[in-house]
């Protein structure tokens, strides 16, 4: 019966543990830089050129067009 008491504590003491949180200091924060020019080619559309922002902002402008309910909806006869 003395181990049921021993385990609720140890189990609120492994609670309280993992509630825990890093401290967030400046030197471990990274700058952003310009996105048309840190993104991974991988990830990119095709026809893009990384450093290019006319053609960034012609392909969000593309992208956006192409989630434009208006623009994909049916012509009716």
């Amino acid at each position: 019966m003395k181990a049921l008491p021993l385990l609720g504590g140890l189990a609120a003491v492994l609670m309280l543990v993992a509630c825990g949180e890093k401290p967030q200091t400046a030197a471990t924060l990274k700058a952003d830089g310009k996105p048309w020019e840190t993104a991974q080619t991988a990830y990119t559309a095709q026809g893009w050129t990384a450093g290019d922002k006319t053609a960034w902002e012609q392909q969000l402008r593309a992208r956006a067009q192409g989630q434009n309910e208006y623009s994909r909806a049916p012509v009716k006869p």
